[in-house]
């Protein structure tokens, strides 16, 4: 750990993710999502064994999900969004993919949230974006923030490359995170690793770190 104008400034993922300065935030673990991921199962283990190594060390959880709008409030880039996602060529042709009541909206049973823990709704890809989850990190004193769930290569690199912009640090739990398309989670992993702002670890890394 560096020392630099009163501040500790960490110098290792260890040193990033104390206990009481980190949060878990657990990005779309809906049923309707994580059954397009590759190898779900092991997916959902390595996530809960993050998620109970951070309840056992008092780590603050948060969640967020990913919900849709009604067709009759949904406007042009909401339509475009949906056009483009579900391979429709006209917006009259577009569902409602997650409304917030449906079966895939819901956070799947083997990552429930623990009495407390809250889920914010969102309608984009940074989870930083239209939800409290920012207010809340910064009341807490909470500086690191720890990336579980999925989509890496769709939503959490760009929630990460939002953390880092707002001057958490963040850090991707790779095996973790879930994965659709093995190539494009490599170009996220490449990317966000160029930019020197985000952080990865293993998911025994993160346990460890919690342990201090």
């Amino acid at each position: 750990m560096h020392q630099a104008s009163g501040m500790a400034v960490p110098d290792t993922v260890a040193e990033m993710c104390r206990p009481r300065t980190t949060a878990v935030l657990v990005y779309d673990a809906q049923a309707g999502i994580l059954a397009h991921v590759r190898d779900r199962d092991r997916l959902v283990q390595q996530i809960g064994a993050v998620l109970q190594a951070a309840r056992a060390a008092g780590v603050a959880v948060l969640y967020v999900r990913h919900v849709s709008l009604p067709l009759s409030h949904m406007g042009v880039a909401a339509l475009r969004t949906a056009m483009a996602w579900q391979r429709k060529s006209r917006p009259d042709e577009v569902t409602q993919a997650f409304p917030p009541d449906a079966p895939q909206t819901q956070i799947v049973e083997e990552l429930a949230p623990s009495a407390g823990e809250p889920v914010f709704d969102k309608l984009g890809m940074s989870a930083l974006v239209g939800t409290p989850v920012e207010a809340v990190l910064r009341d807490r004193g909470v500086t690191t923030v720890v990336l579980v769930g999925a989509v890496l290569e769709i939503g959490i690199e760009p929630t990460a490359r939002h953390a880092a912009d707002l001057g958490f640090l963040p850090v991707v739990v790779e095996e973790a995170c879930g994965v659709v398309d093995a190539e494009a989670a490599q170009r996220s992993i490449a990317s966000l690793d160029y930019s020197l702002l985000s952080y990865r670890c293993s998911t025994e890394d993160v346990l460890h770190a919690f342990e201090q």
